[in-house]
This record gives C-alpha cells, structure tokens and sequence, in this order.
C-alpha cells in the first residue's frame, strides 16, 4: 500500500511539473494562451511569429534551467542532509557557491586593472561562467583534500563552513576597494538569473547536471544505511570514504555547474528535501530522490514564475523570491524539528 501511495505521490509530481511548466511557457510581459504554446512546441507556425520567437528562443531555455536548477540543488541538499545528517545542510554548505562567488570576484571587481580588447573579454558572459566555476572547483579540491585526511564528517562540515568565511571575508574586501560600476555588476550577478543562458549554455549545463545525478544514484542505497549512522553502515559493508567522496563529487558538479551559469541560488537546496519529506512522509532514498527532482524543478518554476511579475516589464531578482519561499519553510521546520524525518 505504501509503495502505491508513493508512486501516487511521483505521478502526481510529474503531472504537476509538466502543467507549472506550462505555465510558466504561458506567463511573462506577454501573455501567451496554453494551446498556442502546445501548438508552438509540437512544431506548429503561429500565426503570431513573435510568440514563436519568444517560446522557442526565450522562455524554453529559460524554463529548462528553472528545471535543470531547482532539481540539482535539491538533490544536492538530500545528499547533504543525509551525508552529514544535518537538517540545516545545503547544496553550498562546503563553500562551492562562496568559491564561485569569490572566482566571480576576482574577474569583475579586479576588472579595472584590465582595457581594450582584454576588458570585453573579461566582462563577457563565458569569463563569468568560467570564473565561477573554476572557483567552486578549486574549493571542492581543497574539501576533497580534506575528506581524504579527516574521518570525521562533522570535521569536515566545520571546515566547509570555514571556506565560506575565508572566501567570503575576500569578497567584502575586494568589494571594498571596487567602483562603484564593478561592484554593481558583481551585485547583479549575485541576485541569480535563469533567462540569460543560450541553448548551447543549457546543454552544458543539462550534460554536468545528469554526470551529479548519475553519481547519486549510485549512492543510494549506501545513503539510506547513512540514515542510521556511520558505524551501522560499515557493519553493512558500505565504504564509507568512497561514498563521501562520491557524494561531495556529484554535489560539486551539480551546484558549482548552477551557480556558474545561473549565479547563486538560495534556500532551494535547503527547504526542498525538508517539504518533500512531509509529504511522502518517508526516508527511503529511493522514493526520496525521484520525488525531490520533480519536487524542487516545480518549486523552481513557480518562483521563477512570480519573479517574471506577469503583464510586467520588470522582473525580480530570482534569489529574492527563493528567499522568500524557502525562508519561512526552514522557520515552520524549526519549529517542528521533533516531527523531522531524520
């Protein structure tokens, strides 16, 4: 009975996903009928060639990444929660989104040191990208140099937490000494942005995304014996240190990907596995994962959605509005803490 309610539960997730999906092809400064966009992704002309432009262009990339987003930093935020059996665990609790930040840092805030021809580069949308993901790379290294050294994953989740600080501290004091311009590109870049990727941008970011979800997959089973604490697990047979390894690996590439073409995402990764949890009421990973894919690409839709302030020009930052969703969700969590299911 319980395996049919949780298949219920995907269904429903799924059939959810495609209809916010929808709707989210739909909303915007322009308004666009359901069955136009279903005529326009089947392949159909319209009669209205700027909607045509503007689905296929536009939104669909955009609405791709929302999906691509919201499910990788969920997943990222069970692996989290499980390998350091922290509820307060997130995707960027080892300091890759604050090495991505600091790698942004360097490029735009040193930017006045560069002119000419090199200054377009610079500032150009793959530098950034680029930026940012080899600083989250070079602190997933300095983590994955630590994990081989230290056992212990509590150490290990203090010393994340350190290379945020100390990547963060760098940050403010390159801010401090930037114009005024720089620092408000770098401000800019920090708010998140879906709809700027082209489509060669969102297959790179799809091919990372599933590597991180394949490697996930393979921990499951080894992350439900985690549920129940280091020692049980190895009397089970579960390698421990390859699995952290493992888990730290997919982690990194699913959110330094993220965070690198996307900018800084917050309180996704966070909230996510914790709503998800309430309702299908369960800690199996393999329920649990599916779930928190469609779970977090739906949650990533809708605030996507809100932030595009439909009928409206204007659009607001995607991170405000993620904030705004997840913050009272950890709050209701907290105060709930003895209903956890950890």
């Amino acid at each position: 009975m319980s395996s049919m309610k949780n298949q219920l539960y995907i269904f429903i997730l799924i059939v959810g996903l495609l209809l916010i999906a929808l709707l989210n092809l739909s909303l915007g400064s322009v308004y666009i009928h359901f069955s136009e966009v279903i005529s326009i992704l089947l392949g159909n002309t319209s009669e209205n060639s700027s909607w045509e432009y503007i689905i296929l262009h536009f939104r669909l990339p955009k609405t791709i990444t929302a999906i691509l987003v919201g499910a990788g930093l969920s997943v990222c935020g069970l692996l989290m929660q499980t390998l350091f059996r922290n509820p307060l665990a997130g995707p960027y609790v080892l300091g890759l989104s604050s090495g991505a930040s600091l790698g942004v840092a360097l490029l735009i805030l040193g930017g006045s040191l560069f002119s000419g021809v090199l200054a377009s580069f610079v500032f150009s949308k793959w530098a950034i990208v680029f930026a940012a993901a080899f600083g989250s790379v070079l602190v997933m290294m300095a983590v994955m140099a630590t994990a081989i050294k230290i056992k212990d994953t509590m150490a290990l989740l203090i010393i994340g937490l350190m290379f945020a600080s100390l990547t963060g501290a760098v940050v403010s004091i390159l801010a401090y000494f930037s114009p005024a311009s720089n620092l408000q590109q770098y401000i800019f870049w920090s708010f998140g942005s879906l709809g700027n990727l082209s489509w060669n941008e969102v297959g790179i970011l799809s091919l990372v995304s599933l590597l991180g979800m394949l490697l996930s997959l393979y921990c499951l089973k080894n992350m439900n014996a985690l549920l129940l604490g280091e020692d049980y697990a190895k009397s089970l047979g579960v390698p421990i240190q390859k699995n952290r390894n493992i888990i730290i690996i997919a982690t990194g590439l699913m959110a330094g990907s993220i965070t690198a073409f996307a900018g800084p995402i917050a309180f996704i990764g966070l909230a996510v596995p914790h709503l998800i949890r309430q309702i299908v009421k369960t800690s199996n990973h393999f329920v649990l994962f599916p779930a928190v894919i469609f779970g977090g690409a739906i949650i990533m839709l809708i605030c996507d959605s809100i932030s595009q302030l439909p009928g409206s020009d204007l659009t607001l930052p995607i991170n405000a509005v993620t904030s705004i969703f997840g913050a009272p969700i950890v709050i209701w969590l907290l105060l709930q803490k003895k209903k956890m299911l950890f």
